[in-house]
């Protein structure tokens, strides 16, 4: 794929993380805080797509701190090690959130609260921040 490729599917992954970030946000102030803990783990992960994409790179996994550790750009990885904390915090979302085994014996819309998804926000708008500097898109 030619670096023009890479570059026009980095926009429109930012432009769906932002997307996500958004729905996030929605689905939080009407108390839906499960799916907006989803959709804030699904914008930090679009967004560090993003950002290999930009670099030329193919991204593999859902994992945002793994997205971060495989970095192989040097003085990218350094601007995202920044990002460990709100990538730890989102990685915790990815399953539990969504399924009613996730977690034992309760289902997400009952274990998740206002305060998870407004961490989990905040640590989307971060990521999708870095990554929007990064690409200069």
């Amino acid at each position: 794929m030619s670096l023009e490729k890479y570059k026009s599917d980095a926009k429109l992954w930012l432009g769906q993380a932002e997307d996500d970030l958004q729905a996030a946000q929605t689905l939080a102030s009407s108390g839906s805080h499960a799916q907006a803990c989803f959709l804030c783990q699904q914008a930090g992960e679009k967004a560090l797509k993003a950002v290999w994409y930009f670099l030329g790179m193919e991204p593999w996994g859902h994992s945002i701190s793994n997205l971060i550790a495989d970095m192989h750009h040097e003085p990218v990885k350094q601007e995202l090690s920044s990002l460990v904390e709100a990538a730890a915090l989102l990685d915790k979302l990815y399953i539990p959130t969504r399924y009613p085994n996730g977690l034992p014996n309760m289902m997400p819309r009952d274990a998740y609260r206002a305060k998870d998804s407004s961490e989990g926000i905040s640590a989307a708008r971060e990521i999708i921040q870095i990554a929007k500097s990064i690409c200069k898109l």
